[in-house]
């Protein structure tokens, strides 16, 4: 049994949601979300909450009845509050700069690199070494910031890159004399 699934999704008040057969769509103050569920679940909504129930006892039934619960959750929570992730910059030199929507980042190279982000995502820089990703769609906004770090990872002997906030990366030792 799924303990992921088996948890009903709680509807806040300020969001709507129209569930029509295998579609969800939702509707908040931040925005409006949709998605479809697969064939190997059936959703309900009981007294302001969703429930998913898996339709048989397969295994591949029984693996989705979790993840389509969790995404459904992740849309509700995004009209509701949206998602953040924030990046820092860690090296001499290292900055960015919006331009616009788009962000122009200084990482070391002979160039700097300019980085549009994907259409429901927003950009900003609190610091010119801080930048934070904000959007309702959780997995728009994570590939957003990973796109961003995979520019230049933090390297682990002087652990400069680009890395979440609160990123712990582990330091190596350099050569010995």
């Amino acid at each position: 049994m799924s303990r992921i699934g088996k948890k009903p999704i709680e509807i806040p008040g300020n969001v709507t949601v129209d569930l029509q057969g295998q579609s969800l769509k939702v509707k908040g103050p931040k925005g409006e979300l949709s998605m479809t569920f697969v064939d190997e679940v059936k959703v309900s909504l009981e007294d302001n909450a969703l429930q998913v129930m898996p339709v048989d006892d397969t295994q591949r039934a029984r693996a989705m009845w979790g993840l389509q619960r969790s995404l459904a959750a992740n849309l509700v929570e995004g009209v509701d509050k949206g998602y953040e992730k924030a990046l820092e910059l860690r090296g001499v030199g290292y900055r960015a700069q919006m331009k616009g929507t788009n962000v122009s980042l200084q990482l070391g190279f002979s160039h700097e690199v300019n980085y549009t982000p994907r259409p429901g995502v927003s950009l900003a820089t609190p610091k010119p070494t801080q930048i934070v990703v904000s959007g309702i769609d959780k997995q728009a906004v994570g590939q957003t910031a990973a796109e961003i770090r995979r520019y230049r990872p933090p390297e682990p002997y002087k652990g400069k890159g680009v890395r979440y906030v609160g990123e712990f990366v582990r330091s190596k030792e350099g050569k010995k004399k």
